[in-house]
Formats: structure tokens, C-alpha cells, sequence
């Protein structure tokens, strides 16, 4: 029985918070937090919970109510609930390496995955863009896609962490080929869903107005989703993102892929905002993750919500089943 592993994240935010509810369930397969032990030890007097920390030997087996897995990873720094420190950026680092590693040798059946803040982790002097592409190196992946998903909608995008103004240049043909293969190949296999139907956001207002307002939809979106319809699979052409998420439209649909991430998230995050996860599709490993930010402000003040976390672990248990 492979565990699965949860890293805490930037330890100043609400990381090591959320990850302590963790010991307020009972799983069959073990449930590791990759964290400082003392870290986690403060913060749980602080909030006044009864938690009862268990160093992970390795051994298969299931906690119980109060208890909580831990493999410690040492602080660089004391922490300061709510201060960002760069020292303790490679502490952050060192979580992801390990749960990869854990991920990738068959160590595990895959990782859930708390905040970072990647600003002060870049303040550290250490090129960092976020947990979907560092798990896509690390895993030596051509491609991977992020994904949203609440109970009613999955929202993919095909660029993640990239400025506004270079987004039109990297929505190409091959970047939109690759991206559809991994969707529609997840959708299939680890959501069990036999035949997708994907709607697909046009790149400008209006999916361009028929050029008048932008040449992407005709010279590169519409040709590669041309060549799916083709072979009969269910993807719609590029349609308006302003009228695309009306419920009318969504009623049918599996999945929805937006261009660029502020395009899809926020109406995602609207409808189900700490109930939504993050998973990062194409990796040979599961990959989960909260829908929240780091909220340094709520650091220790016992006024996070831990719901997403629980969300996204129960997901990764689900397909790793």
C-alpha cells in the first residue's frame, strides 16, 4: 500500500495550517506530509489542535483520528508566520524534489500539493515558474496541461504562467496538438470517460469576429481543432469565452480549454472557489493541488480553509485506486 505524499509548501503561509487538518481523517492507504516537524509542531499549539505527529518509516499503514504522517524535511530558518524568507526557498524546493523522486521510482502512487509562493522563491535567486513545471522537468515531459476542476466543471489551459502579451505567440499548432492529446488522453483514462466533448475558448474577443478583431482563430486554432472534428472527435471550434461558460453551454460538456490561464480559472474559481483543485495532466505520476494561494495573512490564525486540500487528496486517492 503506497502512500501518498503532500507537501506544505511555502512554510509561512497557510501550508503547514491546512496540512494538520489532514490528521482529522482516517484513510486506508497512508497519507505523508513532507514538512518540518517542528515547523508543524509550533503551528499546532498555536492553533490549539491535539495532533499527534508520527515520524514516516516507510511502513504501510493507515493512521488513526489525531494522528499524522510526517517526513521531516529541515527549515533553513526559524519561520515567521506570514513573512516571506528567500533562505527557506530551497526547504520549499526540497519538498517538491522529494515527492517527485517518491512519484517517479515507484515510491508512492503520486503527491498533493500545498502553496508556494513562487515570487520569494525567485527572490532567492532560483529560476522558478511553478509546481506544474517544475514536476513536467523533473519529469523530463515535453508537455504537460493544467487543469481546474470543481464537481460540475474541468477547466484546461493550453499556456499556464505566462505574461498576457506573449500568449499569442505561443498558442501554435503544435503546441494545441500536444495539449488536446494529453486531455482528451487523461479524460479517458483516469476519468473514465470513454468519448470527451470539449468545448474550446477562442483566443480574442468574440473568438476573433471573423478576423476583425484577430487572425489566431482562423490561421491556427480552428485548423488543428478542424483536424480532431475530422476524426469524429467531440471538440467544438473556437468559440467566445464571454458567452462560452453559460450553463446553457457547459450542461453537456466534459471539459472546457482555455487559452491562458486568467481567461478560464476566474469563472472556475468563481463557481467553486476552496472546493476546486488543481491537477497537472500528462505527468507519469498524480499530481493534485489546492486552488489557493499561499494567504500569508491567515498564517497561524486558525482562519484557513483546509477544504481543497481535502479535495485534492481525495482525488488523487480516487485515481490512484
Amino acid at each position: 500500500m503506497l502512500p501518498l505524499y503532500v507537501t506544505s509548501g511555502e512554510p509561512a503561509g497557510i501550508g503547514p495550517d491546512i496540512c494538520l487538518s489532514l490528521a482529522n481523517r482516517v484513510d486506508e492507504r497512508p497519507i505523508v506530509v513532507l514538512a518540518d516537524l517542528n515547523l508543524l509542531q509550533q503551528r499546532a499549539v498555536l492553533l490549539k489542535l491535539e495532533v499527534e505527529l508520527i515520524a514516516y518509516t516507510g511502513q504501510a499503514q493507515s493512521s488513526a483520528l489525531g494522528q499524522l504522517f510526517v517526513e521531516h524535511v529541515a527549515l533553513h530558518e526559524p519561520v515567521i508566520d506570514g513573512v516571506l524568507n528567500p533562505n527557506n526557498s530551497a526547504y520549499v524546493l526540497e519538498q517538491l524534489r522529494r515527492s517527485a523522486d517518491y512519484a517517479m521510482s515507484g515510491q508512492s502512487v503520486g503527491v498533493a500539493t500545498a502553496p508556494v509562493q513562487k515570487s520569494v522563491i525567485n527572490d532567492a535567486g532560483i529560476a522558478f515558474s511553478g509546481h506544474t513545471e517544475y514536476y513536467q522537468e523533473f519529469a523530463g515531459v515535453e508537455r504537460v496541461v493544467m487543469m481546474l476542476a470543481t464537481k460540475t466543471l474541468r477547466v484546461a489551459l493550453a499556456t499556464t504562467h505566462l505574461p498576457l502579451r506573449a500568449v499569442a505567440d505561443a498558442i501554435t499548432a503544435q503546441r494545441l496538438h500536444q495539449v488536446i492529446d494529453i486531455l482528451l488522453h487523461d479524460l479517458k483514462t483516469k476519468f473514465k470517460i470513454s468519448q470527451p466533448k470539449v468545448l474550446v475558448c477562442g483566443l480574442n474577443p468574440h473568438a476573433g469576429e471573423g478576423g476583425y478583431l484577430g487572425m489566431e482563430e482562423i490561421e491556427v486554432i480552428n485548423p488543428v481543432l478542424e483536424s480532431y472534428r475530422a476524426q469524429g472527435i467531440n471538440l467544438s471550434l473556437s468559440l467566445p469565452a464571454d458567452t462560452l461558460f453559460t450553463p446553457e453551454n457547459l450542461k453537456d460538456a466534459d471539459a472546457v480549454l482555455a487559452m491562458y490561464h486568467d481567461q478560464g480559472l476566474p469563472v472556475l474559481k468563481s463557481q467553486g472557489f476552496g472546493e476546486a483543485i488543481n491537477i497537472t495532466l500528462g505527468l507519469p505520476f498524480i499530481r493534485t493541488s489546492v486552488d489557493h494561494g499561499t494567504a500569508l495573512s491567515l498564517a497561524g490564525t486558525g482562519l484557513a480553509k483546509s477544504s481543497s486540500l481535502h479535495v485534492a487528496v481525495d482525488l488523487a486517492l480516487d485515481l490512484a485506486r
